[in-house]
């Protein structure tokens, strides 16, 4: 609890800066309507920072971290339409429904397909992003695999993220398969490199953002999934915040401003990055993977 009192805190006193946007930290805001939140005049938004283009940190020429991804430059828009004070809460992804259905965050921003089981923890808003499902080798094993009924094969170890809807498909699909459930996106990727693995699950967008500065990556097919899209996770039976997630986040679409997020995010994705939980003092950990 520590840890994460104090990663929110130096999250919030730095200058967040997402997709352009930039907000010094200034207190509670007026709260335009009214809404009943977490903390009284802030949007508290949990988020999963390990999943380019969606989240993570872009890293400047000294490395220092700073949030980016179009649902970080989203969460912005929609406090910002709201009148609140924006504060973030990363976390690994898999406790974000938890986390959510105890009132922990008023708003999920991590890449959230509308899976019917996240219902019973949180409300969805209307889908904002029409994201795809995707099936990754790398170019060396791409001949051991002809399409995606050939990765059911008990010999293929196949991974995906921990709670995820690309864990679903991965059981759905490659029942057979040995099966790897992985923390973060960067995990897949490090074993897939390393031949540690044979394929994986993964969204389709953030395939592409790897393959940017893993060129071994190879994008093999997509995978069918019934609820394709993006949506909001908002608090459970707080229909006011639901109803103005959706004003601002429609108004943010039909304007086009999410897709430029989308595309500086693209841009920011392919540059240099971190993928994962800042350390206490909001630096990137020497020790990855430990922290």
């Amino acid at each position: 609890m520590k840890k994460l009192i104090a990663l929110i805190l130096s999250v919030m006193m730095l200058a967040t800066v997402f997709a352009g946007c930039i907000q010094e930290e200034a207190g509670p805001g007026e709260n335009k309507y009214n809404l009943t939140t977490v903390k009284e005049g802030y949007l508290t938004v949990l988020t999963s920072p390990d999943y380019a283009p969606y989240e993570f940190y872009a890293l400047d020429a000294d490395g220092n971290p700073t949030l980016a991804g179009f649902d970080m430059a989203l969460a912005q828009y929609i406090a910002d339409y709201l009148g609140l004070t924006l504060e973030v809460v990363p976390m690994d992804f898999k406790g974000i429904p938890d986390e959510m259905g105890n009132g922990k965050g008023d708003i999920a921003l991590a890449g959230l397909s509308p899976d019917p089981d996240r219902l019973l923890k949180m409300d969805f808003s209307d889908i904002y992003y029409d994201g795809k499902q995707a099936f990754v080798t790398t170019k060396d094993k791409k001949a051991q695999f002809t399409d995606l009924a050939s990765t059911n094969d008990s010999k293929f170890q196949i991974a995906a993220q921990s709670g995820t809807i690309q864990e679903d498909l991965a059981k759905e699909y490659s029942p057979n398969a040995q099966y790897t459930a992985l923390t973060k996106a960067t995990d897949i990727i490090a074993e897939l490199v390393s031949s540690k693995i044979d394929g994986a699950y993964i969204e389709w967008d953030v395939a592409v953002a790897y393959q940017a500065n893993y060129p071994d990556l190879e994008i093999l097919c997509e995978v069918p999934y019934e609820a394709e899209g993006n949506v909001i996770g908002v608090s459970k039976g707080n229909a006011d915040l639901l109803k103005y997630v959706n004003e601002a986040l429609n108004k943010c679409v039909d304007d086009g401003e999410f897709a430029k997020f989308v595309a500086k995010a693209l841009e920011q994705a392919a540059g240099d990055k971190f993928e994962g939980i800042l350390d206490p003092d909001g630096n990137v950990p020497t020790d990855p993977a430990g922290e």
